[in-house]
């Protein structure tokens, strides 16, 4: 039979892994009868667990949201994920780095030597690339996560990508992240319209205090943000037809080089835009298979121009 304590920290992580435990299954679980169960329960409501118990047929056990930070135990593989995570959250959020390395220490303590290996053979063979710092601030994302959650209007201090600044009067509903940027998909309450914003280009975020009645979100949000960062922004625009199932071709163009779409079962249209001509052409050249310009006819002698000095290279 388990000593006490080892059956205390099982029911504890059973308790942690659900939301919900009819008693007949912590019973057979553990192995105990249900008295054992219920003075185990009790003894970790002593230790600050707040576990609620509900009674009658339904009936069982459940973990509850508490007013202090309880410790939390971990499997093997989501101890490694949450080493791995922490370390790549502090690189994509500002002023992270302090709160992820505190936690990152406390996990290492604890963890077996097996795990500590696996956990940082990633990070030991990884650099960092000098870049732009164009991470948003842990606090006003935080904040702005808050506002989505809790449906409040915020007023935004916002830089435009000329840098020019204005301030926003938004209902913000969605974050995305991209994986190298964060963007807030809000209604801009002045402009009338949806509108995405670069979460490292906000500034100053001030809570109105008032609440709003959701809008409907554009019908497919992740289109409409990857139209938003990757098409309608640039000067210089394209849409291509090109041979191919966007399924299949979906695999291999990068999803930040435009917005895939079907057009049929054998063609699909990607819309492209770039800062300038020489962008876009590149761009269209790392869709990787053959095209047809759509539109963008007005771009046909700057394209040209590209497309000689690029056959010219080459002869």
């Amino acid at each position: 039979m388990i000593t006490t304590s080892a059956r205390l920290l099982r029911l504890l992580s059973l308790l942690q892994s659900r939301r919900h435990w009819t008693a007949r299954d912590l019973y057979d679980r553990l192995q105990v009868s249900g008295r054992t169960v219920r003075r185990d329960v009790e003894r970790l409501r002593e230790l600050g667990y707040p576990i609620h118990a509900s009674p009658g047929l339904g009936g069982g056990y459940s973990m509850r949201p508490g007013s202090a930070m309880p410790p939390v135990l971990l499997e093997d593989d989501e101890a490694v994920a949450v080493a791995v995570a922490l370390r790549a959250a502090a690189g994509s959020i500002a002023h992270m780095d302090e709160a992820a390395m505190g936690v990152l220490a406390k996990i290492d303590q604890v963890m077996p030597a097996r795990l500590r290996k696996r956990a940082s053979s990633l990070h030991s063979v990884t650099v960092s690339l000098p870049g732009a710092q164009d991470v948003p601030a842990a606090d006003a994302l935080m904040q702005i996560a808050g506002a989505c959650r809790d449906q409040k209007k915020l007023t935004i201090d916002y830089a435009d990508r000329a840098g020019r600044q204005t301030a926003r009067q938004i209902e913000p509903v969605r974050l995305a992240h991209t994986g190298r940027r964060w963007y807030l998909v809000a209604w801009d309450l002045e402009r009338k319209d949806w509108r995405t914003f670069r979460a490292d280009r906000i500034g100053r975020v001030t809570e109105t205090g008032a609440r709003f009645t959701p809008r409907k979100l554009p019908h497919d949000v992740v289109k409409f943000v990857s139209q938003s960062i990757s098409y309608e922004p640039y000067a210089c625009r394209a849409r291509l037809k090109l041979a191919g199932a966007s399924g299949e071709l979906a695999k291999r163009i990068p999803s930040w080089i435009g917005v895939l779409e079907p057009l049929d079962s054998q063609h699909c249209v990607l819309s492209v835009g770039a800062p300038s001509p020489e962008a876009l052409v590149a761009f269209m050249l790392m869709a990787g298979v053959d095209f047809e310009l759509l539109d963008a006819r007005e771009l046909l002698p700057q394209l040209r121009t590209v497309a000689r000095r690029l056959s010219h290279a080459l002869a």
